[in-house]
């Protein structure tokens, strides 16, 4: 009898345990399978978009080259005529940029020469002129030349140098070389006298004129009234 109730008591002990760790089993076995049977993460790739680079303003530049050339007119000076010569510059339109041209004229000893923009230097023997061509045109300058009584008789060279740029890259400038040769043979009528069309204009005082007028009539009258 007692060996039945330890028996009893035994497997009551075994069954206690048992049904205590199984209710662990079942929650790993669980865990296990939702582990297996779980969906996997799916991972999106990270794309990285390059900066966009901000554009850098171009300079100025010419998409065609300018051309700068000398036409001879006449290359003999006389006493009833000047040498002339013809500056031509011209900008093509597929240029979006204006030319800019800066020319100097050094002559010998005796010459003169007289153009339209140019102006005569401090030093002797050399005039300067600067020039502007919008695109898509050209413009020509009348350069005239004369000789004077102490100018050499026979040929001489007169010489165009200067620089020419695109729009304001003054950097990206380009040298002008040009020369044309003119043969004294007499001296010109009054060489130092500018021809008509490259004078420069005469500053006036505004109302001048009126002014004087103004005070002739005041000076007449009283002129009159005297010899009442």
């Amino acid at each position: 009898m007692e060996q039945t109730i330890k028996k009893t008591l035994l497997m009551l002990c075994v069954v206690s345990i048992i049904a205590a760790g199984l209710p662990v089993a079942l929650a790993q076995t669980n865990e296990s399978q939702n582990a297996t049977n779980a969906t996997p993460a799916v991972t999106t790739p990270v794309v990285t978009t390059p900066p966009v680079a901000t554009p850098v303003p171009t300079e100025g530049k010419f998409r065609v080259g300018p051309s700068i050339t000398l036409r001879p007119v006449t290359d003999v000076i006389e006493t009833n005529q000047d040498g002339i010569v013809e500056l031509f510059m011209n900008n093509p339109s597929l240029n979006e940029v204006t030319l800019n041209v800066d020319a100097r004229i050094s002559v010998p000893s005796g010459i003169h020469v007289y153009g339209e923009s140019f102006a005569q230097a401090a030093g002797a023997g050399v005039a300067y002129g600067t020039f502007t061509v919008p695109p898509g045109t050209a413009r020509t300058i009348t350069v005239v030349v004369k000789a004077d009584k102490s100018a050499r008789i026979g040929s001489h060279t007169i010489s165009f140098t200067g620089l020419y740029w695109p729009g304001e890259n003054k950097d990206n400038y380009q040298p002008l070389s040009l020369t044309y040769s003119v043969t004294v043979k007499e001296p010109s009528k009054a060489p130092e006298i500018a021809p008509t069309g490259t004078e420069k204009p005469k500053t006036q005082i505004a109302g001048f004129g009126v002014v004087l007028a103004i005070f002739g009539i005041f000076a007449m009258a009283r002129l009159m009234s005297r010899k009442i």
